[in-house]
């Protein structure tokens, strides 16, 4: 490679690599003139690259946002991790923008790196219902800009209004966190449901989530509970030994009262839920409280005993 083209792409590393540059420092770490480092910044900004020039005694460099998209250069380790992401998308409905995008990078792959990204096979297990992604970029623009949200929403016949917050995926699903206005409480609501109406509402000041962390939040609202704590929770004393009960309790507390008898307190999304949770330990259950879950044991004996009377569908 000639001296100045390797020299073009080294300039162009250093400015990828961080924000702004003095232009002394660049020179010194090209090791060439500060004259030669605004040569070659000029024959990049012939190439399409947006370099931003800032003048006076401390002036540099910065590599800006252009209306094209110019070539990229990434490191040997840079390159494998954007293929690997781009491989491993699965859900949302950008997996054909991300197989060409793909298919676009690994053709520019020295042959050392493709041999890594092909031995990489992923399969998608359960993949969530396709989102366009001009949806997705729609509320993404939305959560930056702090605009308030009007959409039509799969489960609701009235239009709906929030304020939006984060934009995140689970389960190959994507989900908008926002607060909802007409209920006045944070909610999480399903992108492929959500039809956005324009224009949209006024800016909003950010409300504080819940707990402060958005991934916290979601596995709360997915798991039933609210600000860490279950919507019900009971207790019972059950004919097992503390040390088997504990095994599988998850986050309920288990108190030893014999050998063969132990008290659980634990929570769960429903009553119905936490009362066939209780179930699955197998052993004789005397319900302490409340007696919302007496009455979820009730009403599971009445449909079991209904299940076990019906004949065998075969």
């Amino acid at each position: 490679m000639p001296k100045t083209s390797a020299r073009l792409l080294a300039l162009l590393s250093l400015l990828q690599a961080r924000r702004d540059w003095p232009g002394t420092l660049l020179a010194e770490r090209l090791e060439v003139s500060a004259r030669t480092v605004r040569r070659d910044v000029d024959r990049l900004r012939e190439l399409g690259y947006p370099i931003v020039a800032a003048k006076g005694p401390d002036g540099g460099y910065r590599l800006g946002a252009g209306a094209d998209l110019p070539p990229l250069l990434f490191d040997d380790e840079q390159a494998v991790a954007l293929a690997v992401a781009l491989r491993t998308v699965t859900g949302g409905g950008i997996e054909e923008a991300a197989a060409r995008a793909l298919t676009t990078v690994r053709q520019v792959m020295p042959a050392r790196l493709r041999h890594r990204v092909d031995a990489l096979h992923v399969t998608a297990v359960s993949p969530g219902p396709p989102v366009d992604p001009s949806l997705l970029a729609t509320l993404s623009a939305a959560v930056h800009a702090r605009e308030v949200l009007r959409f039509g929403y799969a489960s609701s016949d009235a239009p709906r209004r929030a304020e939006p917050h984060h934009l995140v995926t689970r389960g190959g699903r994507w989900y908008l966190v926002a607060w909802d206005l007409d209920r006045a409480d944070w909610r999480t609501f399903r992108v492929d449901r959500m039809t956005p109406r324009t224009p949209h509402g006024p800016r909003f000041e950010p409300r504080d989530l819940p707990g402060g962390d958005v991934a916290a939040f979601v596995a709360d609202r997915f798991s039933g509970r609210h600000g860490g704590e279950w919507s019900c929770r009971g207790e019972v004393i059950l004919d097992l030994p503390a040390s088997v009960v504990s095994t599988y309790a998850g986050d309920g507390v288990v108190e030893e009262l014999a050998p063969d008898r132990c008290r659980l307190v634990l929570g769960g999304w429903s009553w119905v839920g936490l009362a066939a949770s209780i179930g699955r330990f197998d052993a004789d259950v005397e319900v302490v409280g409340p007696a919302e879950l007496r009455e979820a044991f009730a009403r599971l004996a009445r449909r079991y005993a209904a299940a076990a009377d019906r004949p065998l569908s075969l």
